[in-house]
């Protein structure tokens, strides 16, 4: 009996209830029917209370609940979590349910309600966008079951135990990445299809000249043979490798949208891996801070992308400044053979670039460097509001310096010949793409 009162929680019908039953005992005072009319209404309620009582405990509440979680989850995206109810009893319920999300969330006011006939299944469902990476551990799934009268709800609690789930660097945006990269079906915002300016050394096939094409490449035998324009098709070179390399400093440490730039950079190169490989390049993965992290080797195995994908899901960012130097060192030693390398990093003022441009100068002569770093897309929309005082000119001029200098850091990388993306953080996998597929149709990679 004591467990099952421990079980029994009250609503808010019952308050309101019971609040009006007291504004009624109170009109009794100076209008004595109120008080005998008072008394006979709380015998009802109480004899109600015992009924609801009775039909929540005269045997095992026959209630099939199952949370259905993905075997991960993916980082910055939107994951559907299922709630799985059949009533297998003989009378409707009222249900409210409350689900012990992990602790990472901070959610407290988790609260579904639904009505449950018998022999009647629900499935509940609920969106959650993990921001970090690592383990997520759920607690209990806690049903509060009540009848048509909703005057007392039964608690039963589901899954005690917990259970765990990773989160991991998006595979979802890496699938829709290389949909959108081999199909070429979107229109706008996303992948560039890019008419080919230079060719490679590998030959594919003769094919009917179509205006756009290199004249250079027109095969004059084939075309005094056919009467028509004949050019030779090249295909992309294969096996040529790529390096992902990553900035864990400070400096990406910057949250946008509750993502670290790190975690921005993680899941574009998780997506940048995937469609290297699709290429038939080699992938390979640089990570850097005050001191070198993971480093895999570029390679095309089936295997090289759950290898990058466990490295970058172990990553951690670092509050020390990055060293370069030891980039240029890792860049000479590791890395065998002339190399594509897509830095991804940010600097926040000219000065902080003009610090490391020396050792970016000589990697690129070594390799084909690619710097990709971020705008400050909350300052952007800054400038972009009206000033309404001189205070508010001041900082809005402040504000456009800031994006000018930003535009000035491009220029100088491509007075040096050092290539560069400058990205706003949630559009950073889409242009990074563009920028591989870019360079690899232009034969400079």
């Amino acid at each position: 009996m004591l467990r099952a009162i421990r079980q029994v929680y009250l609503t808010d019908r019952f308050f309101w209830t019971l609040s009006v039953l007291i504004g009624i005992f109170v009109l009794g005072f100076p209008f004595p029917l109120f008080f005998i009319i008072g008394k006979a209404l709380l015998i009802v309620l109480l004899g109600v209370v015992m009924l609801e009582f009775y039909l929540l405990f005269r045997g095992k509440i026959k209630i099939d609940c199952k949370r259905i979680v993905p075997k991960l989850l993916n980082l910055g995206d939107e994951n559907t979590i299922r709630i799985h109810l059949e009533h297998l009893g003989d009378i409707p319920f009222v249900l409210r349910i409350l689900d012990e999300v992990p602790i990472q969330f901070q959610i407290r006011d988790f609260d579904k309600k639904l009505n449950l006939k018998p022999r009647q299944t629900e499935v509940l469902s609920y969106p959650l966008r993990p921001n970090k990476r690592g383990r997520y551990t759920f607690g209990a799934t806690h049903l509060f079951v009540s009848t048509w009268i909703n005057l007392l709800e039964r608690r039963i609690s589901v899954g005690k135990e917990g259970q765990e789930v990773a989160v991991y660097p998006s595979v979802l945006q890496m699938k829709n990445m290389e949909l959108m990269a081999f199909q070429r079906t979107n229109l706008e915002g996303g992948i560039k299809k890019i008419r080919r300016i230079g060719h490679s050394y590998e030959f594919e096939q003769i094919k009917n000249y179509v205006r756009g094409d290199d004249y250079r490449s027109i095969n004059w035998k084939a075309s005094s043979r056919k009467g028509n324009l004949m050019v030779n098709q090249y295909e992309d070179e294969r096996a040529q490798q790529v390096y992902c390399v990553i900035d864990k400093s400070r400096v990406m440490r910057m949250p946008f949208e509750g993502l670290s730039l790190v975690d921005y950079a993680i899941n574009s190169t998780l997506v940048l891996s995937n469609i290297i490989l699709k290429k038939h390049d080699k992938a390979g993965l640089i990570t850097f801070s005050d001191k070198l992290g993971s480093t895999i080797k570029a390679d095309t195995k089936v295997t090289q992308l759950n290898k990058i994908l466990e490295a970058l899901y172990k990553e951690k960012e670092r509050p020390l400044e990055a060293n370069y130097e030891l980039l240029y060192y890792a860049s000479r030693k590791l890395i065998s053979g002339r190399s594509l390398l897509l830095l991804f990093t940010n600097f926040e003022s000219n000065y902080a670039l003009d610090r490391v441009l020396p050792i970016l100068r000589k990697i690129n002569r070594i390799h084909l460097l690619v710097v990709v770093f971020f705008e400050n897309t909350e300052i952007k929309s800054f400038a972009e509001e009206p000033a309404k005082d001189l205070e508010g000119i001041y900082y809005k001029t402040v504000a456009e310096k800031f994006l000018a200098e930003k535009q000035q850091m491009v220029h100088k990388l491509r007075q040096y010949g050092i290539q560069s993306v400058l990205t706003k953080p949630e559009e950073l996998s889409i242009n990074s793409v563009n920028k591989y597929l870019e360079l690899k149709s232009r034969g400079l990679i």
